[in-house]
């Protein structure tokens, strides 16, 4: 039994109303027992309820649940902030070839380390996360995020055309390895199975049809997917699927447009995709640093709003430029200021926390701090060098420290990085 002391910050509930929904303890205590949380509370009350509990003292420091990327590829760090293209040429240039390495299963283990290591450096501690085409590579990633206990939602790349020979599957294989792999990890340990066709282009009929068997018969599986980012990608898709009548519509005829679906940018849907994703209950996952890096453009969050469409924060590494979730919050201000939408700092902070956990069906064991939940939260130093130092107050608000800290943090800010009760990533002293 541990008690965990420090500021603390969360939304213990679904809500719309960032201000009222928010639960802080300013000098707060969060108790965990065999990698759960089992209460929280004022530190002082806790402390005497609980007498025999080791205290972990992180006084000064504030403390928040784990955050939840629900869209980034992992074969794809080592060719983050390479120079220039938009997506179909980078896809070409960069990623192809990167991901062709992955038929290695030590490079795959080796480079599942160092995602693993830099997510939670960041303060991520539940990733929805592309592997390459090969099955090895998904299994290389299981293994290393469950030996971290991490809770991981991950899918092999499914693609048969539109992309080197020697980076095809074919519909029967993409079938076959996804479905040994949903037996081998889905609900197995915190490991979660995701769908993974890359995107519509690079997938025939058969192989979507092959993969919309398997939404069907595995009805509880995650499904990620890339729509609507690129004007060029919608165009292509258009002479590809001229029978559907628009880009999500092919994702629909295949049965991938349910629950627990994630579509990676929608940057360029029309009112009938936004409602007909609303419908279904499918959610956008806005990912502002590669929407910005690859020049694709600027997600609407006014229209997610007005049809009541889920929305979760990304950082799409490696197209993404940052795996520092609070950076991308910073992004994504900067694009709906663009906008003219109003994003603060806190209905951010609920978009990864709680907000994301709701929207893949997951609030009951992660994105809040509440008694039950398995133990993934964050300790942060607002004030981790002479700048934050002189912007951010010992008695900031919430609201306004989560703001300067998109704007002036980064990984530097991540004290302890804890998950299902056990520190995973310690920042060293210098």
């Amino acid at each position: 039994m541990q008690l965990i002391r420090g500021a603390i910050h969360h939304y213990p509930t679904a809500t719309t109303q960032y201000h009222a929904g928010l639960q802080s303890f300013a000098d707060g205590g969060l108790l965990i027992e065999d990698g759960k949380i089992s209460d929280i509370g004022d530190f002082s009350t806790l402390k005497a309820q609980y007498p025999d509990a080791g205290i972990v003292d992180y006084s000064g420091k504030v403390i928040i649940p784990g955050l939840i990327d629900t869209h980034l590829h992992f074969p794809q760090t080592e060719i983050i902030a390479s120079y220039g293209e938009q997506l179909l040429t980078w896809l070409d240039n960069f990623t192809f070839p990167t991901e062709r390495r992955f038929e290695d299963e030590t490079l795959a283990a080796q480079m599942a380390e160092v995602f693993l290591t830099e997510c939670l450096k960041n303060g991520t501690t539940t990733g929805l996360v592309y592997s390459s085409v090969h099955k090895v590579s998904t299994e290389a990633l299981f293994r290393a995020a469950s030996a971290r206990n991490m809770l991981t939602v991950a899918g092999k790349v499914c693609m048969d055309r539109h992309c080197p020979e020697w980076l095809q599957d074919t519909p029967e294989s993409a079938q076959r390895d996804s479905a040994e792999l949903i037996e081998q990890w889905h609900g197995k340990g915190r490991n979660y199975y995701a769908l993974t066709p890359r995107f519509a282009p690079t997938s025939t009929r058969e192989q979507m049809a092959a993969l919309g068997e398997l939404a069907q018969q595995y009805d509880d599986v995650f499904i990620q997917t890339h729509l609507s980012e690129n004007h060029d990608e919608i165009a292509w898709v258009k002479t590809l699927y001229p029978e559907c009548q628009d880009y999500l519509a092919v994702y629909e005829k295949y049965h991938m447009l349910r629950p627990r679906a994630v579509y990676g940018h929608c940057i360029h849907l029309s009112d009938s995709e936004w409602q007909r994703m609303a419908d279904s209950g499918a959610v956008a996952a806005f990912c502002p640093t590669s929407n910005l890096f690859l020049g694709s453009g600027l997600f609407d969050m006014a229209k997610a709003d007005e049809f009541g469409v889920p929305v979760t924060l990304a950082t799409d590494v490696g197209g993404g430029t940052s795996f520092n979730l609070l950076k991308t919050l910073g992004e994504a201000y900067k694009i709906c200021q663009l906008r003219n939408y109003n994003l603060s700092s806190l209905q951010g902070f609920y978009m990864l926390t709680q907000g994301a956990a709701v929207s893949l069906g997951l609030n009951d064991r992660i994105g809040n701090l509440n008694p039950g939940s398995d133990a993934d939260f964050v300790v942060i130093n607002p004030r981790f060098d002479p700048l934050s130092q002189l912007r951010i107050g010992a008695d900031s608000t919430c609201e306004d420290t989560l703001f300067a800290l998109t704007m002036l943090g980064d990984d530097r800010a991540t004290v302890a990085t804890y998950v299902a009760g056990q520190p995973q990533y310690q920042q060293q002293e210098v």
